[in-house]
This record gives C-alpha cells, sequence and structure tokens, in this order.
C-alpha cells in the first residue's frame, strides 16, 4: 500500500512538472540585466535595420561580434541623445570603454558554430534567434538542458529555439531536403 502511494506521489510530482514545463514553454524566457536597456523592437523591428548593421562579424567570423560603441554613437550623436540610456551609451564612448553586454545565446564550448556559412546559406537571424525585431528585451533558454530536453521530448511549443544538437541536425536535414544545400551532417564538423 505504502509503495502504491509513493508511485502516486512521484506520478502527481511529474505531471506538475510536465504541466510547469508547459506553461513556462509558452513564456518569453528571462533576459539578463544589460549596462543600456537596448531594444531590438525598435532598431530592428520599428526602424528595420538589418541584423547585420550592428553584427557586422556574422558574415565573415565564427562570431556575430557586437557593435561597436562609435557604430552606436553614429547615429545616437544626434538621434534621441537627450534620453537616459543614450547618455549612458555615450558616456562609454567618452571614457573609450566597450559596452559589457551580458550573453544572452550560448551553445556548449563542445561545440563549434560559425555564424559565416550560415550567413552565406541565406539562413536568417530569426531561425535561431528567433523574432527578434518584436522583443524589446532578447532572452534565451538555450543548449542541453533538463527542460529543454522534456519540452523536446514532449514536442511542446517553445519560446526559443533550443539550439541543441538534434535540433541543428533536424535543420540540416531539411535544408539538405528542400533547397539542397549541402549543409554537413558529419559529426566532426561541430565537434572536433
Amino acid at each position: 500500500m505504502r509503495r502504491q502511494v509513493g508511485v502516486g506521489v512521484a506520478t502527481l510530482a511529474l505531471f506538475a512538472a510536465i504541466l510547469s514545463l508547459a506553461h513556462s514553454a509558452g513564456a518569453q524566457p528571462a533576459a539578463p540585466a544589460q549596462p543600456i536597456a537596448f531594444s531590438h523592437q525598435i532598431h530592428a523591428g520599428q526602424y528595420k535595420i538589418n541584423c547585420q548593421y550592428c553584427h557586422a562579424d556574422a558574415r565573415r567570423s565564427e562570431y556575430a561580434g557586437l557593435p561597436s560603441v562609435s557604430r552606436c554613437m553614429g547615429c545616437h550623436k544626434i538621434t534621441a541623445a537627450d534620453r537616459p540610456e543614450i547618455q549612458k551609451l555615450a558616456a562609454f564612448f567618452n571614457e573609450k570603454k566597450p559596452i559589457p553586454w551580458v550573453r544572452v545565446f550560448k551553445v556548449p564550448e563542445y561545440v563549434h558554430f560559425p555564424h559565416k556559412p550560415h550567413v552565406r546559406a541565406e539562413v536568417t537571424c530569426q531561425t535561431c534567434h528567433g523574432p527578434v525585431e518584436t522583443m524589446a528585451v532578447v532572452g534565451a533558454t538555450t543548449g542541453q538542458n533538463l527542460t529543454n530536453d522534456l519540452l523536446n521530448l514532449l514536442g511542446l511549443a517553445r519560446s526559443s529555439t533550443p539550439l541543441t544538437m538534434g535540433w541543428c541536425v533536424e535543420c540540416h536535414t531539411t535544408m539538405n531536403a528542400t533547397k539542397q544545400t549541402k549543409a554537413p551532417l558529419e559529426c566532426v564538423v561541430c565537434h572536433h
């Protein structure tokens, strides 16, 4: 009898955890506090600034990179210069210091992910990063962790892409089948 109660409690706890995951799957992931309140919704959404204008390294290197303070100030010397967040930006510029942004998207250290071939294959930034042009703040829950694994296993909708190996392999397989992109599927391409 005690064993049946224990199994029932464990089943109930698992069911509650699944419901909690399902509820949180539709929510925007928590975004880290950034040194400046930057809105992709305004820059990429309202003003339609191309991602690669600010993240210029994406087309030529492994990392997408972040815009230099001087690139931001190119517009903000004039545009919205009186706003508090722009004044923070100007302070970094005047002190010749980079903005200490907190990284949002990350793959595990043992994974090699170059942006350059994905940009060349015309994979949109939104494919991996979600609709950032609609986000005032960008948050993501990425990589291999229990929440991502359970959500993927259960087939529940997510608010950010999981950036797991299975997700990447599925994308490569789909792109090869639909667009004949010849996206590599060999392990050593990403793990070497």
